[in-house]
C-alpha cells in the first residue's frame, strides 16, 4: 500500500462512524462528570466526608481525562490528512490514554494524603447529607457508564462479527479504541469509588465507624493507582511499538516460509508496528535464491492477513 493509499485507508477506517459516535459521547459524558464533581467536591468540604472528598477528585480525574479523550478524537480527525504525520494521527487518542493515567497516579497521591491525614485528625462528618450527594454522584456514573458502555460494547462486537468473517480465523487478541476505553474504564472506576464512599458513609451514620470514611479513601486510592498502572502499560506498548510479541508478527513469518516451503528464502529483518486500532504495518527484508520472487508476490501472499495495511519489503537475490 502507497503512502497515499495508506491515509486514505487511515481516514476512512480510523475515523469512521464509530468514532464519531464515540466522540459525542465522550464530549458528553465529559460535561455530565464535570458537573457532578463540583457538586460533590463543594460538598464533600462543606460536610466534612473524605469519602466523598475522594470521590470527587477522583471524578475530577475523570473528567481530565475524558476531556482529553474527546480533545484526542477532534485533533486526529483534524490532522487525519496531514502529510507530516507519515502513518496518521491515531497514536494521538492513545497519548490521550497515556496521559490522563499519569495524572491519576497524582490523583491517587493525593487521596492518599488526605485519607492519612483525616485518620490522625478526624473531623465530625454530617452523614445523611454526604450520603444523598454521594448517592447522586453514583446514579451520575451509572448514566455516563451506559452512555459510553452502548459504543465501546458496539465496536467490541463489530470486531467480533469482522473477525468470523477472517479468511483464515485466527484467534487475534483485538485492541479496541483504546481512548473510549480508557473514558469507560474511568468511568467505572468512578462508579465504585462512588460506592466505597457510600459504605463509609452508611458505617460511620449507623455504628459510629468514623473511620471508614478515612479506610474507604485509601481503598479508593489504591483501586485508581491499579488502573492506572493497567493503562500505563496498555498505551505505553503502543506508543513505544512494543508488538514484536504479537501472533501477527509470526504469521508474517509463515507466510514468508511458505512462498517456497523455506526452500530459497530467508526473513533476515522484520519489524511490526501498529497503525490503528486493530491494523499494523511491517518492515521486512528477504534473502533468496528465487529468481522469480518479487515484492508484488510477498504483498500478495500478505493479504490474506487484513490487519496488515502497509508492507515495505527490501528483496535481496542471490547466486545459488
Amino acid at each position: 500500500m502507497h503512502k497515499e493509499d495508506l491515509s486514505e485507508w487511515i481516514h476512512d477506517h480510523v475515523f469512521d462512524e464509530g468514532s464519531e459516535r464515540a466522540e459525542r459521547s465522550t464530549r458528553l459524558v465529559m460535561w455530565i462528570t464535570l458537573s457532578m464533581m463540583v457538586l460533590e467536591i463543594a460538598a464533600g468540604w462543606w460536610y466534612n466526608s473524605m469519602a466523598l472528598l475522594a470521590d470527587g477528585w477522583h471524578m475530577s480525574s475523570h473528567a481530565v481525562a475524558i476531556g482529553l479523550s474527546a480533545f484526542a478524537y477532534a485533533a486526529a480527525r483534524r490532522y487525519a490528512r496531514d502529510p507530516r504525520f507519515a502513518f496518521g494521527t491515531w497514536k494521538i487518542e492513545v497519548l490521550a490514554g497515556f496521559a490522563s493515567a499519569v495524572f491519576l497516579l497524582g490523583v491517587a497521591a493525593l487521596m492518599v494524603f488526605g485519607s492519612v491525614e483525616r485518620l490522625l485528625s478526624p473531623e465530625p462528618i454530617h452523614y445523611r447529607e454526604a450520603l444523598i450527594v454521594a448517592a447522586l454522584g453514583l446514579i451520575v456514573n451509572l448514566v455516563c457508564a451506559l452512555i459510553l458502555g452502548d459504543v465501546h460494547h458496539h465496536g467490541h462486537d463489530h470486531g467480533h462479527s469482522h473477525d468470523h468473517a477472517h479468511e483464515h480465523g485466527h484467534a487475534h487478541d483485538h485492541h479496541h479504541d483504546l481512548n473510549l476505553k480508557s473514558a469507560y474504564v474511568h468511568v467505572l472506576a468512578d462508579a465504585a469509588t462512588s460506592v466505597l464512599a457510600i459504605l463509609a458513609l452508611i458505617g460511620g451514620w449507623l455504628y459510629g465507624w468514623s473511620w471508614l470514611d478515612p479506610l474507604m479513601g485509601l481503598i479508593g486510592a489504591v483501586l485508581v493507582a491499579v488502573w492506572a498502572k493497567g493503562l500505563i502499560t496498555e498505551t505505553g506498548k503502543v506508543l513505544l511499538d512494543r508488538e514484536m510479541d504479537h501472533p501477527v508478527v509470526q504469521e508474517i513469518r509463515e507466510v514468508i516460509t511458505a512462498l517456497d516451503g523455506g526452500a530459497s528464502s530467508q526473513l533476515t529483518d522484520l519489524h511490526v508496528w501498529r497503525v490503528g486500532k486493530q491494523s499494523y504495518a511491517c518492515a521486512l527484508s528477504i534473502v533468496t535464491r528465487d529468481a522469480g520472487l518479487t515484492p508484488s508476490i510477498v504483498r500478495r501472499a500478505l493479504k490474506q492477513h487484513e490487519e496488515i495495511v502497509h508492507v515495505t519489503i527490501e528483496l535481496h537475490h542471490r547466486l545459488a
